[in-house]
């Protein structure tokens, strides 16, 4: 067995660089810049090392500060850039937060809590997480909506892994993975809804009132967002709880007395939680009214990462014990703190920078551009495929800032309304289901520890699919309805 399996890691990490080598090769012969062969060819091969795990996963998001430089793709410091970005440090602030939840088991009591108001079956928990979720992530950002959700669905899974049978072990597994992938897809399934859920929309709507002086109202955009987001919940609720990861697990017997035993075995709220509590509630009310504050000061004050990091670091300055110089955090917490994914997220985004600047978004589009024979229903598919197929290598925002614009010109060309072919690239460009570095939830939820590569993948072919038929659905009735 071990010799089989060291056999077929070997095979894999040799895979990787060989399908470099071969990509290489082939599309040096093309058209292609040189920027594009070596980004495409470095991305094959870090794909492959992360869907078979040759190499550790946040080892394999290093290689672009290697090949970038190596190839004068980029300078080493370009490259090392994106390892810094301030969506790093957002995940960092977050982790920071998630840490002092778990430390002072603040987590476990809001865990208990919300498993008794969704009650304890694994479709029932998975339902009230996906819902809570979405909901939340329609006002806020989708990394802060994750970073505040992970750890109270980790201390939902430890509560219930203690409790669970021997025989129901492989049930809980797949409870585990589902609920941690439902909350990851929730999160950015729920910014669809409305024009400030999340920054393609932004972007979009942006756009179409620079370039053509039209608004795209608050109102009107959640007219198709909200049918949408309702539709693509379903639809990832399915696919996790009756087709990749059925459970099985019914309420468990007693749970009511149960959940009554353990929280009155945590006693009342203690010094240290109320810290705790505190830190995370203004948190959380900056990260909810963050673009109120700035309207209402005139500036841009305020960003999530700003946010994060403040409450992280208060977790380490505010004192629970003064007398005996006492914090809510100490250094030595952080060796607790998910590192591997900060680099994971940030080889991703180098990986993403690298693509923009061979312009290879703009290369596809003007390729699409050309097919002149195409009708708008077959627009809207291929313009949603194409930002859904780009969005899983690279930043949402920047594909719909490079996307958006090529797509207003296919629509001038051909005489069609802009929204009606820009909405569905900002939602596709959402729905980034297949890979930890596909979107910040996902990185953030695949630290569960529940989650693998392949089994991110499995799942996300799946939603994108349906998200790709329900989108394209929206916008060929409600959108046609509004805007033709």
């Amino acid at each position: 067995m071990t010799a089989s399996v060291s056999k077929n890691k070997i095979i894999s990490l040799v895979l990787g660089p060989l399908l470099f080598i071969i990509l290489y090769a082939l599309l040096s012969q093309t058209a292609l810049s040189y920027k594009g062969v070596v980004v495409l060819s470095m991305g094959a091969w870090m794909v492959t090392w992360w869907v078979t795990e040759a190499a550790p996963i946040p080892v394999t998001a290093l290689l672009p500060m290697i090949l970038f430089p190596l190839f004068t793709v980029a300078t080493a410091r370009e490259a090392a850039a994106p390892y810094g970005d301030s969506i790093i440090f957002l995940f960092m602030g977050g982790f920071m937060i998630a840490l002092a939840l778990e430390k002072h088991n603040l987590h476990t009591r809001i865990a208990l809590n919300l498993i008794r108001m969704t009650g304890t079956s694994g479709n029932g928990i998975i339902m009230g997480f996906m819902i809570s979720t979405a909901l939340i992530s329609m006002w806020i950002s989708n990394t802060a909506t994750a970073v505040m959700m992970l750890p109270i669905a980790t201390s939902v899974t430890r509560l219930l892994a203690g409790e669970i049978s021997e025989a129901d072990k492989p049930k809980f597994e797949k409870f585990a993975t589902g609920l941690m992938l439902s909350i990851a897809y929730a999160a950015s399934i729920g910014g669809i809804a409305t024009i400030i859920g999340t920054p393609p929309n932004v972007v979009t709507v942006g756009f179409i009132k620079r370039f053509y002086n039209q608004d795209v109202s608050f109102a009107t955009w959640m007219v198709i967002g909200i049918p949408l987001m309702l539709a693509l919940l379903v639809a990832c609720y399915i696919v996790i709880t009756q087709i990749l990861y059925r459970n099985g697990l019914r309420s468990i017997e007693g749970s009511k007395e149960l959940i009554h035993s353990k929280l009155k075995g945590l006693g009342a709220i203690s010094k240290e939680e109320k810290s705790v509590l505190v830190i995370f509630g203004i948190t959380c009310f900056f990260w909810i009214f963050r673009q109120n504050i700035n309207a209402l000061i005139g500036t841009n004050l305020l960003d999530d990462t700003t946010i994060a990091m403040t409450g992280g670091i208060l977790m380490f300055v505010t004192p629970i014990e003064l007398k005996s110089s006492t914090f809510i955090l100490d250094w030595v917490d952080m060796k607790n703190l998910p590192w591997g994914i900060l680099l994971l997220f940030g080889g991703g985004l180098s990986l993403a920078q690298g693509m923009e600047d061979a312009g290879l978004v703009q290369l596809i589009g003007d390729q699409i551009a050309q097919q002149t024979h195409l009708s708008t229903s077959g627009l809207i598919v291929t313009l949603s495929g194409l930002s859904m197929v780009l969005t899983e290598l690279m930043s949402n925002v920047a594909l719909t800032t490079i996307l958006v614009p090529v797509v207003l010109g296919i629509a001038d060309g051909l005489q069609i309304n802009p929204i009606i072919l820009a909405m569905p690239v900002a939602f596709a460009a959402s729905c980034a289901f297949m890979m930890p570095i596909s979107t910040p939830p996902n990185a953030i939820l695949f630290a569960s520890g529940h989650i693998s590569v392949k089994q991110m993948m499995r799942a996300g072919i799946l939603v994108n699919l349906f998200a790709l038929v329900l989108i394209s659905v929206a916008m060929l009735t409600i959108g046609l309805w509004l805007y033709s």
